[in-house]
């Protein structure tokens, strides 16, 4: 015989689950384990799915989402979102915004995002000679140029590992 015990179910838990059922809490019985990640671009959310982690490019550096991460808000950068449910990685590129952790939901907003397979060097080497192109002659075309930088660099690493 096991032992294991199974916990009693508290107040809130049975008029959730027994009385008043919603979507909410059906919802958030799915996302026991797991990590709801949302990706929003101006135009649309681009993506809602769940996963065992979420790898986030932030502008220094990567994030690793796991469930039950203490909330955040970063700066994201543009590079790879990787997405992990067992043994597959769906793979991203998003260019830079902004991400919130907050109960096991991973939002991330951002200009731009696109399959990582869609990114090619070819891409990746005009957004760089765009972005060489660009003018600097005040602070806020220097600051766009940066971006513009940034972006093609986060493209040709995701190109480079599509090779």
């Amino acid at each position: 015989m096991s032992d294991t015990t199974v916990p009693e179910p508290t107040l809130q838990s049975a008029v959730e689950h027994t009385l008043m059922p919603s979507i909410v809490t059906e919802m958030q019985d799915e996302l026991k384990g797991s990590v709801r990640c949302v990706v929003v671009t101006p135009e649309k959310a681009w993506l809602d799915k769940t996963a065992e982690m979420v790898i986030v490019p932030l502008f220094d550096g990567e994030l690793g989402v796991l469930p039950g991460r203490a909330p955040l808000i970063g700066r994201l950068g543009a590079g790879e979102l990787r997405i992990k449910k067992g043994d597959v990685v769906e793979r991203l590129f998003v260019e830079a915004g902004f991400v919130q952790v907050r109960s096991n939901v991973v939002t991330i907003l951002t200009e731009k995002a696109m399959k990582a397979t869609d990114v090619t060097t070819t891409a990746a080497e005009q957004a760089r000679n765009e972005a060489e192109a660009l003018p600097t002659g005040n602070a806020v075309e220097r600051a766009n140029k940066a971006k513009a930088r940034d972006r093609a660099l986060g493209m040709k690493k995701v190109a480079a590992k599509n090779s």
